[in-house]
């Protein structure tokens, strides 16, 4: 047994959630790897929807043991709420781990996080307001403070003294917002410390371990290819690795350990804040996918924008991914257009590019090239196997097949888990 990568295709909300949940049956671990609570996974079962910015999906399942690994950012006030909530509908979250290494999102970050992208006005970047990136950075700076400075209060707090020095400076003199009281801060970390406490473990040795032991370990990416900090739409991304090179940096696993690698990747496509989108749409079909698919975030509950599917980034995110695989969702949100269109290839200056073009503003410019194909016109939620589909979908299916190059195997018609059809 190994490790499976789940990774996003697109810009992230693709329906990982419910490709995790699928999996969780056949794995012993879901590891969340990278990113914050700016990111999440939804997942239905048995009519209850739970929303899961942080926790790994697998918390659902007894048999699973959910881990937060090195890569991701934490605000521990954040993760206790939602582990309360989880609670309190009824689930066990005692075999949740944390990685030590995790950095922690500070309230400073967050504050720094808004300020900024306040005054970029018209150049923001369209962030979550959560932190997330002015905690990254300081990871990058090596300035940022970890789970494991929890746990010795006087290293938590030389180390919290001599970054925040810095930061009321920028916070005071340059935002003119009132400066942070490092006694206040240490005061409300030591009590998540407290809270926090038995779910910390050295998590690389936890799953190393597991696969000595013959256990499968899956690695659940949050955001999506086209988000990710060096291979995404630059600087509209977010500020981790969210690509299935990023898995094994995040949870500190090597490439032999990785068996499969699955891109989720919707029907169509969507994005949240800011950035080029060469298929978007507008006017009445965007509004009815919007409505159809439901298609808000999961922890912002901000507006999607939408657009034809788009072949150019599905055979750009295989090609980074390394895909063995497609889970393809939201067929279902398409059942009511008469015709579709999908996305071949970019047109900018006369020449056409089948592959990801190599300067953002040939990007930013770029002309969709698009086919045709015939709708189905038909409700497909009741399907559950492929051949059931009308020979409408069915085509379309096959043709996104091809030019992603990548099989698809598995095709979800509606939000449950019995309404994913696997092919082949």
């Amino acid at each position: 047994m190994g490790a499976i990568v789940l990774v996003g295709t697109q810009w992230g909300d693709e329906g990982k959630g419910k490709a995790t949940d699928l999996l969780a049956d056949d794995v012993d671990f879901v590891v969340r790897y990278q990113g914050g609570n700016n990111a999440g996974h939804t997942i239905i079962v048995d009519d209850v929807t739970l929303k899961l910015p942080l926790v790994p999906s697998g918390v659902m399942y007894p048999s699973v043991t959910p881990v937060i690994g090195d890569g991701v950012v934490l605000d521990p006030g954040v993760l206790l709420e939602e582990l309360d909530e989880l609670v309190a509908q009824g689930l066990d979250v005692s075999d949740l781990r944390i990685s030590g290494n995790a950095h922690l999102i500070m309230p400073y970050h967050r504050e720094l996080d808004a300020v900024t992208e306040r005054y970029l006005g018209r150049q923001k970047l369209g962030t979550t307001k959560r932190g997330i990136g002015p905690t990254y950075a300081d990871k990058a700076s090596r300035v940022g403070l970890r789970v494991q400075d929890l746990y010795d209060m006087k290293i938590f707090r030389q180390k919290l003294d001599t970054v925040l020095k810095e930061k009321n400076a920028i916070l005071s003199r340059v935002y003119n917002r009132m400066p942070m009281k490092a006694a206040d801060i240490e005061t409300e970390y030591a009590v998540y410390a407290e809270r926090l406490r038995p779910y910390i473990t050295d998590t690389v040795t936890l799953l190393h371990d597991a696969l000595e032991d013959g256990k499968t370990i899956l690695l659940e990416g949050a955001q999506g290819t086209l988000l990710d900090l060096d291979h995404g739409t630059y600087p509209f991304v977010t500020s981790s690795n969210p690509v299935a090179g990023g898995a094994m940096t995040g949870a500190g696993l090597g490439p032999k350990h990785v068996e499969r690698v699955i891109g989720v990747t919707k029907a169509y496509i969507t994005r949240v804040g800011t950035g080029p989108f060469p298929t978007e749409l507008s006017g009445d079909i965007a509004e009815r996918i919007i409505d159809v698919g439901k298609e808000y975030g999961t922890t912002t509950g901000r507006q999607r924008r939408v657009g034809w599917f788009d072949a150019v980034l599905a055979r750009y995110a295989a090609r980074v991914n390394g895909l063995t695989e497609h889970f393809l969702t939201k067929l279902d949100v398409l059942g009511e257009f008469e015709t579709l269109r999908v996305c071949r290839a970019y047109r900018y200056q006369g020449e056409e590019y089948e592959h990801f073009p190599p300067h953002q503003s040939i990007f930013h410019h770029a002309e969709p090239v698009y086919e045709e194909h015939p709708g189905w016109r038909s409700d497909l939620s009741e399907a559950r196997r492929f051949k059931d589909l009308p020979k409408q979908a069915q085509a379309y299916v096959e043709r996104l097949e091809e030019l992603s190059g990548v099989p698809i195997r598995y095709v979800s018609v509606g939000p449950a888990r019995s309404q994913t059809l696997e092919r082949g």
